[in-house]
């Protein structure tokens, strides 16, 4: 299998793989979106029809949704199952303190949402979502479409004045089309090139009317589980401060990986 993999598969794979440990027979789960979550969802697809595991899952969008079904994993919505043991989702960068720029996929709305409403919060994520400084890939602002421009008027001004590096936004595309998230509402990508302060820019940005949520996760990830090309994965725990290093060992698993990738 490592022979058919790229080592940025390899290492969104080890690092799913990894994370299925936080889940436990009877749980309710949360399942985020992207590239790196869909392996997640394979992965635990593969020990519920392998190894008997029981778990409910609560996407955190429809195409994560769509995926977990597939799978043979039980879906229900966040109102039915209230609250969850736990929630395991993708990034699109975090830091040393873990805290995280999400909403690369259009789902951060509802993925802050589920996150928010668990016990623990996994991220899996490959080597290359690492950074000092969170900033370099575009904040996205989830925003309602009505008045969007004046919005986005709004929130260029308002990033003038606090710590960051970039002050422009941009509507997300679909082709010719805007972008619409599950909720029907726009994405605004901030070019920040740099936050020094994801705090108060979180704080100060939400204040804005037109603004739904931003992909600013701060506080809210306890463990990240890192992925690595040659199978390494490394696992950071915010509340202990620990980090442990591990190998996944690969098996012949075609079947679960069919059409897998970005």
């Amino acid at each position: 299998m490592s022979g058919r993999l790229s080592p940025i598969d390899t290492a969104k794979f080890v690092a799913a793989k990894r994370a299925c440990e936080f889940v436990e027979d009877g749980m309710r789960v949360g399942l985020g979106t992207g590239s790196t979550a869909a392996w997640l969802v394979r992965c635990l697809g593969e020990m519920v029809k392998q190894d008997g595991l029981r778990i409910t899952g609560v996407p955190t969008s429809s195409r994560t949704a769509e995926l977990a079904r597939q799978v043979g994993i039980k879906v229900v919505s966040l109102d039915e199952a209230r609250w969850l043991d736990v929630t395991i989702d993708g990034a699109d960068e975090f830091d040393d303190e873990l805290n995280l720029i999400k909403g690369g996929g259009g789902a951060l709305l509802q993925e802050k949402i589920v996150a928010t409403a668990s016990d623990r919060m996994v991220v899996i994520a490959d080597t290359s979502k690492r950074v000092q400084t969170l900033g370099a890939f575009p904040l996205p602002l989830e925003v309602v479409p009505f008045g969007w421009q004046t919005t986005k008027a709004l929130v260029e001004e308002t990033l003038a004045a606090l710590d960051v590096l970039g002050d422009t936004a941009t509507r997300r595309m679909n082709g010719d089309a805007a972008f619409v998230t599950d909720e029907g509402n726009f994405i605004l990508d901030l070019h920040l090139n740099r936050i020094g302060n994801a705090r108060q820019l979180a704080l100060v940005i939400n204040q804005i009317p037109g603004v739904v949520e931003n992909g600013l996760f701060i506080d809210i990830c306890d463990v990240v589980v890192i992925g690595h090309g040659d199978g390494r994965v490394e696992v950071k725990d915010v509340n202990t401060g620990q980090t442990q290093e591990e190998r996944i060992d690969f098996i012949d698993t075609e079947n679960l990986f069919r059409d897998m990738g970005d």
